[in-house]
């Protein structure tokens, strides 16, 4: 048998997590979401590369405490034992007797050949869900979020109004040109459980990704309404244009190409013919009538092809003040009538570093949706409830593929 010159050993690479790096794969769809880690030292610098050593008192209890949530998780959500319509399975004895998460990387590698091979598939997938976990408890700016949905709500809530029969208005209800609100919902913060879900059917995978946690829908009676809010927020800048991000904006209600060309003929007709109002509004009508959306519009798998609405993400700039500075100037304010060694102390502290107001963009989403396409949107296929059976029944499928596959094969 020829051998293998010792130069080969420079030029073998781990192709499926070159897939990952380069090749846009995603790591949750890789066939082996970790590379051989066969030993606790290996699993320590893979942890540490991670971010998080596993020989800090601090991380270790962070890791073990992802890891009990995320079995848990597992029951609840993709098990017959917490939803009827979850996988007829359940997790392996050995996984509830792991105590260090070192040692659910060496039971994924096989170098303990006393775990089977469905006890491997399982951690994997416990990982998997521990990952994404993570990502979620650590996303900086889930620590401003009430400020966040204060600063984003608020442009909306100054121009809203009522009137003295308790109808809402966008604009004030004695403006001829107000804009009548069936509804105005607010988008409370995604839960826990379900930002998981939702990471784990995303190929990004990562919790700054999401661009919904925070949002608005506004119903409105007629579409051309959803038309003149559009320009409400444009024109009162509660959204600037420059901030959206396109490939998240969705319109499956108007067919703008033919609608732009026909209103261009249309206010042509008016000034022409002397239209009426009422007249110009019938005309507009039926030309939005006439160029539906388009289906393939919709950016979501999960959206059902009747779901229809105007939706787009924009950005907002949040501004955050530190409230520790106050508090600290006070305390500095007190340590100079002092004449102590704790005085002395804070008033040497080195405060340059720390920022008194924080800024930065945070995503928001902006639904406008007719009364009709509303009432149509929450019945049936296009309801919410629906929508998440489908991202669940999508995360399980993800999940479990490897394991679905060796229990056919066995």
């Amino acid at each position: 048998m020829a051998r293998r010159p010792e130069y080969l050993e420079h030029y073998f690479y781990d192709w499926e997590q070159f897939d990952v790096i380069i090749g846009g794969k995603s790591a949750l769809d890789s066939k082996h979401f970790i590379t051989t880690v066969d030993s606790k030292d290996k699993a320590n610098n893979f942890l540490k590369g991670y971010g998080l050593d596993p020989n800090d008192p601090v991380s270790k209890a962070e890791l073990f405490g992802y890891f009990q949530e995320s079995l848990q998780f597992i029951k609840r959500y993709f098990l017959k034992e917490g939803n009827s319509d979850g996988l007829n399975l359940q997790i392996p004895n050995n996984l509830y007797l792991i105590t260090e998460i070192t040692d659910l990387f060496i039971m994924i590698s096989g170098a303990n050949k006393d775990v089977t091979k469905e006890e491997r598939l399982w951690a994997e997938i416990v990982l998997k869900v521990m990952h994404t976990v993570i990502h979620i408890d650590k996303d900086l700016r889930s620590n401003y979020f009430n400020v966040v949905q204060t600063q984003i709500f608020d442009k909306f809530y100054k121009h809203l109004h009522r009137d003295g029969e308790n109808k809402l208005y966008l604009g004030k209800p004695a403006d001829k040109y107000s804009i009548e609100v069936i509804d105005f919902q607010t988008k409370s913060k995604k839960s826990r459980e379900s930002t998981i879900i939702k990471l784990l059917h995303k190929a990004e995978h990562v919790a700054e990704e999401l661009f919904d946690r925070v949002g608005v829908r506004i119903v409105v009676r007629e579409k051309i309404d959803i038309l003149n809010v559009v320009r409400f927020i444009l024109e009162n800048h509660i959204c600037i244009p420059h901030n959206i991000k396109p490939s998240r904006s969705i319109n499956t209600i108007f067919n703008l190409k033919s609608l732009k060309s026909g209103h261009y003929k249309l206010i042509k007709d008016a000034i022409r013919f002397q239209l009426s109002e009422q007249e110009f509004k019938e005309k507009l009508l039926d030309l939005i009538d006439t160029g539906r959306g388009d289906k393939n519009n919709k950016k979501n798998d999960f959206t059902s092809s009747k779901y229809q609405s105007v939706q787009f993400t924009c950005r907002q700039l949040i501004r955050f003040r530190n409230p520790f500075l106050s508090e600290f100037n006070k305390v500095r304010k007190v340590a100079k009538e002092q004449e102590s060694e704790l005085a002395s102390k804070i008033l040497n502290l080195d405060i340059s570093l720390i920022a008194r107001d924080i800024r930065f963009f945070y995503p928001y989403e902006v639904q406008i949706v007719d009364s009709k396409s509303h009432e149509v949107n929450t019945k049936g296929e296009a309801s919410h409830e629906e929508y998440k059976k489908m991202q669940t029944r999508t995360a399980i499928d993800r999940l479990f593929k490897s394991l679905l596959e060796y229990h056919k094969r066995s």
